[in-house]
């Protein structure tokens, strides 16, 4: 833990709305902003006739506010996606950016705010804090408990000349508005829930190990991983179970709150690849890599891990600091084996030629600073393959 070092930011969005029914007080929102227009960025799913996107529209004129809709954000969003949603957010005249969707829309929605008033690529952002001007107002609609990108300053954007995922870092990307209603939420299938699940559960456990973690993040990364570990099985077993949608919308918003300022490791840096590669789900590839990774990280702090075993229900007592970590890298296998996540990379189609590149590429991405152990090249394509 990185307590008196150095200091350190947090960073969050000013307004954050949770619990069944929030996504009433959204018109309320975009009028305290002064909206007249509003650009709605989601994906072809959400954004079809008669869904949800229409709904959210139609609550908004109602309100008396303008609505234009962008449906082109894909799962994994391109470079492409956003000049394509940018040109058409310059030409409707909107005045502000709502994001409906998971990860894929936030993200694309990111890119575009950031493009709107910032110019240029979007490859010329990635990295960390590249850009010089805030954002249009924007306000985040979240309808997955997974990614946590409707309230971090995380955008992950596909260049499609190298199929790397960019990862793009950047305080301006902070939605000024996180809606979470887990209404929104009951949709999703099983195996999303499950995908998105467990990355909500990376997400806090790689904030717990990180070398920059607070006592802020880490009370929020425990929370997280205590209540993933109680409620995800329940939400993959029964999606109308609102119980369970609601305390996983908190979890991944408490995850997103510990990797937002603690940040990530491997595993992102990992899956980023993955991704980028062969276009697979990012919540699953982060399943697979995250025992295998976090197993490589045990030496480097197994307080830590034994403090995760506790937060996922185990019990350590009468075992040794080791011993209790181990167990925390098998409570994971555990789960994710529950919720019915592939066993390893070879069933998504990875091939090992390309765990080189990929773990090259991996040694570049921001993810990577943070994580709590050394790795060469070498010890990165192990960790792949150990994961197929």
């Amino acid at each position: 833990m990185a307590v008196g070092k150095q200091t350190y930011g947090y960073y969050i969005p000013t307004v954050n709305l949770m619990g069944v029914g929030c996504l009433q007080e959204l018109p309320n929102q975009v009028k305290i902003r002064g909206s007249k227009h509003v650009f709605i960025v989601t994906d072809e799913f959400l954004g079809r006739s008669g869904g949800m996107a229409e709904d959210i529209k139609a609550m908004l004129e109602k309100a008396g506010i303008k609505v234009t809709i962008f449906a082109g954000a894909q799962p994994n969003p391109t470079d492409t996606n956003v000049d394509d949603g940018l040109k058409i957010f310059q030409e409707c005249g909107a005045d502000l950016i709502l994001s409906l969707g998971g990860g894929s829309a936030h993200d694309c929605a990111k890119g575009i705010g950031l493009l709107a008033t910032n110019g240029g690529s979007i490859r010329d952002y990635e990295g960390v804090n590249k850009s010089a001007k805030s954002m249009p107002p924007f306000i985040a609609v979240n309808t997955t408990a997974g990614t946590a990108s409707e309230m971090t300053l995380f955008c992950i954007i596909t260049n499609t000349s190298t199929h790397v995922k960019m990862a793009i870092v950047d305080w301006h990307t902070t939605p000024n508005v996180a809606i979470n209603d887990p209404e929104l939420m009951v949709g999703m299938p099983p195996s999303l829930t499950a995908a998105t699940g467990m990355d909500a559960l990376t997400h806090a456990i790689e904030a717990y190990v990180s070398t920059i973690a607070t006592p802020v993040t880490d009370s929020a990364a425990l929370m997280a991983i205590k209540l993933i570990s109680k409620w995800l099985r329940p939400a993959v077993a029964n999606g109308t179970n609102m119980e369970a949608r609601d305390a996983m919308a908190y979890a991944e918003f408490m995850a997103g709150m510990a990797f937002n300022n603690a940040s990530l490791g491997y595993v992102h840096s990992m899956a980023h690849q993955l991704g980028g590669f062969y276009n697979l789900p990012h919540g699953v590839c982060n399943a697979i890599l995250l025992p295998h990774v976090e197993g490589f990280n045990l030496i480097a702090c197994p307080e830590r891990f034994a403090d995760i075993a506790v937060a996922m229900g185990e019990n350590i007592e009468g075992l040794s600091v080791r011993d209790a970590a181990d167990l925390a890298i098998e409570s994971i296998k555990k789960l994710s084996a529950d919720v019915g996540i592939p066993a390893g990379l070879t069933e998504l189609g990875v091939k090992e030629q390309d765990l080189k590149i990929m773990a090259t590429n991996a040694k570049k991405d921001a993810c990577q600073l943070t994580n709590p152990r050394l790795a060469t090249l070498d010890d990165v394509i192990a960790m792949y393959k150990s994961a197929m």
